[in-house]
């Protein structure tokens, strides 16, 4: 075995949970005449939390708080009525999580999602239990910033150099980097192999299953 726990992120590494995201934001968007968004568009938008995602669709609004939080009250309302409408693991990762899990690596789960949608939805939509899953909290710092990991990292009694830091964004990359974990990119989830690499992914996965090999040698 060469690493004793995995860190992963959570939508578009995990979850895919896009169509969810999407629908909760064109809601908000009709509501106030604005502009709706593709699948495609809202892939790009995400990954930063919700007031990044508020700030990018509606960039003119930028230096305008008040109503960028009154839209992230907002889209946070219409989320809780339709996260769990499409959002699904993707096709592999509860039969990773489960040999994971088996073979007795600590599992946890850091994601820029807001703490209690992220709590409930690794709790409900996942199949085996994570010694640590943290959300955005208020406060902590988000991501890239590598405040959170270290305090996973705490939680499951493991050095950086024990854990490997699996998502699907240049923002989980840097997020490794920093904390000194070994990062690792996804090609199912929300951005391309491009953005993962430039960022310091040190390893592209396929499929989840591919991370099998990074984790247990042959005779593990």
């Amino acid at each position: 075995m060469n690493y004793l726990g995995v860190i992963f992120d959570l939508d578009g590494t995990l979850l895919d949970t896009i169509e969810d995201i999407t629908a909760a934001l064109n809601t908000v968007m009709s509501e106030h005449g604005f502009r709706q968004f593709s699948i495609e568009e809202a892939k790009k938008m995400v990954g930063d939390g919700m007031r990044e995602l508020m700030v990018r669709a509606k960039p003119e609004l930028a230096g305008q708080m008040e109503l960028i939080d009154s839209l992230v009250n907002e889209f946070r309302q219409e989320y809780a009525k339709v996260w769990r409408e499409h959002s699904r693991p993707y096709p592999g990762i509860p039969e990773l999580l489960t040999e994971l899990n088996k073979k007795g690596l600590k599992l946890a789960v850091l994601s820029n999602k807001a703490h209690p949608f992220t709590e409930i939805m690794v709790k409900e939509l996942l199949p085996v239990p994570f010694q640590a899953v943290r959300g955005a909290r208020p406060e902590v710092p988000l991501k890239p910033d590598p405040v959170a990991a270290r305090l996973i990292l705490k939680d499951l009694n493991l050095t950086p150099a024990e854990a490997l830091y699996v998502g699907d964004t240049a923002v989980d990359m840097k997020t490794a980097s920093e904390a000194g974990l070994t990062p690792v990119g996804v090609l199912w989830g929300f951005r391309e192999a491009r953005e993962l690499l430039d960022s310091g992914a040190r390893a592209l996965l396929l499929k989840p299953a591919d991370l099998l090999p990074l984790i247990f040698d042959e005779k593990s």
